[in-house]
């Protein structure tokens, strides 16, 4: 369970863009994985099973305390210093695309995170946030798309700038 901690903490992050929130939450989810860990189908993938805990614990959290209106992700920096996989001389286009999938709308950002950086597979991440891999898919082509535009134009901005130079 150890290992898993700096992914549940950076799904936490995303979710509710709050450093504070996001421990609560790893710490909630880890409480209840131990408490139900009955539960727990052996031969399964422990940590779907945590971070679809995690998801509910949010889902359930936010609705009985309206947490947020709008969760932002966290600073790259933020991130780097909870998650071993960043790598602490991270690029600035890599920080940029972080930076922009931080300002996809959340259910966008979330299925990003899932997919893109824990690796889930579609129907993996369909059940983690209780929605049809259809859903999940037509989630991901949108932000693909978002992400292609904005950092277009952020890169037709740079070349400009650079040739006024």
């Amino acid at each position: 369970m150890p290992r898993l901690l700096p992914r549940l903490w950076r799904l936490a992050i995303v979710l509710s863009g709050r450093r504070d929130v996001a421990d609560d939450l790893v710490q909630t989810t880890v409480r209840r994985a131990i408490e139900r860990r009955g539960q727990f189908t052996e031969g399964t993938r422990l940590d779907a099973w945590m971070s679809t805990i995690l998801v509910s614990v949010w889902k359930n959290e936010k609705r009985a305390a309206a947490l947020r209106a709008h969760a932002t992700l966290a600073e790259a920096s933020e991130l780097s210093a909870h998650a071993a996989e960043f790598d602490p001389e991270t690029s600035l286009f890599r920080k940029q695309i972080i930076g922009e999938v931080g300002r996809l709308p959340e259910a966008q950002r979330e299925t990003v995170l899932l997919v893109y950086i824990d690796g889930y597979t579609y129907a993996e991440a369909g059940r983690i946030l209780e929605i049809p891999i259809g859903t999940v898919m037509s989630r991901l082509a949108a932000a693909r798309a978002k992400l292609a535009e904005r950092l277009g134009d952020a890169d037709r901005a740079a070349a400009k700038a650079i040739n006024h130079d």
